[in-house]
């Protein structure tokens, strides 16, 4: 007499196991979640500030670098501008010294909300995010800025500059934390593709609108009439784009084979 065995449906044990380990908040936990990470982002930024304070004076002589060919100094209106322009150096600079702290803390925002397979790209969220939010900034201070500056500047040829430091300090900040952000496009591509929520198909038959989005978004960062500075921003952007429907591609493949 044969005996017969039933084999365990593992995928469906699996499947099962992986909906048990996705933790169910309600409305409230949330909030109280996401209250826990603005302290802890603020926090961070305010121990990154403190260190940074101090140095602004110098931290902010490299940020004039760019200008400084084309004036001699720049100027401030009123008493209290040098206090408050350091301040958002401090700030600015505190910002870009603790991304990497800050994205664990969105990372730990949303990882109640994952699977125990999502978790684990935890690390490579963090690096990768700090490197292309990093080299948004450099990008933005080496290449856009410049340009933009280039191009202002050459408008008003037959006049005097007398550019004051709070609007010149506003419209750098305003670049540098807009491109640092837009270069973060890859890592959010690669992670809701990772989720289930976008598919690297659906990005590619919606690939026009990606790019009319990506240059309205680059309009307001640069806001310059010119053509060239605005494919200066967004053309890098949509190779980003690109970037990440292609990881993300390669990952869908790796994870069916």
């Amino acid at each position: 007499m044969t005996e017969v065995t039933e084999t365990p449906a593992l995928p469906a044990l699996e499947a099962e196991g992986e909906e048990d380990d996705l933790h169910r908040m309600t409305l409230l936990e949330h909030l109280e979640e996401l209250r826990r990470r603005l302290m802890w982002s603020i926090l961070i930024m305010l121990g990154g500030f403190m260190a940074c304070f101090g140095f602004a004076p110098q931290i902010f002589e490299v940020l004039a670098l760019p200008i400084k060919p084309y004036v001699e100094s720049l100027v401030f209106l009123n008493l209290t501008d040098p206090f408050v322009l350091y301040v958002k150096v401090a700030l600015l600079a505190s910002i870009f010294l603790t991304s990497p702290f800050l994205l664990y803390q969105v990372w730990r925002f949303v990882a109640p909300g994952l699977y125990r397979r999502e978790k684990r790209y935890v690390v490579p969220f963090i690096f990768f995010g700090s490197v292309f939010f990093l080299s948004g900034g450099l990008f933005g201070y080496f290449i856009a800025f410049p340009f933009a500056i280039k191009f202002l500047i050459g408008l008003g040829s037959q006049f005097t500059p007398m550019i004051t430091v709070d609007r010149y300090l506003k419209f750098l900040m305003t670049i540098l934390l807009g491109l640092g952000v837009m270069f973060e496009l890859p890592i959010l591509i690669f992670m809701l593709s990772q989720m289930g929520v976008v598919t690297p198909r659906f990005l590619l038959r919606h690939f026009r609108w990606a790019v009319l989005i990506i240059f309205t978004v680059a309009a307001i960062i640069t806001p310059t009439p010119d053509v060239v500075n605005l494919c200066v921003v967004a053309l890098p952007t949509i190779v980003l784009y690109l970037l990440g429907v292609g990881a993300a591609a390669l990952a869908q493949r790796g994870k069916r084979e």
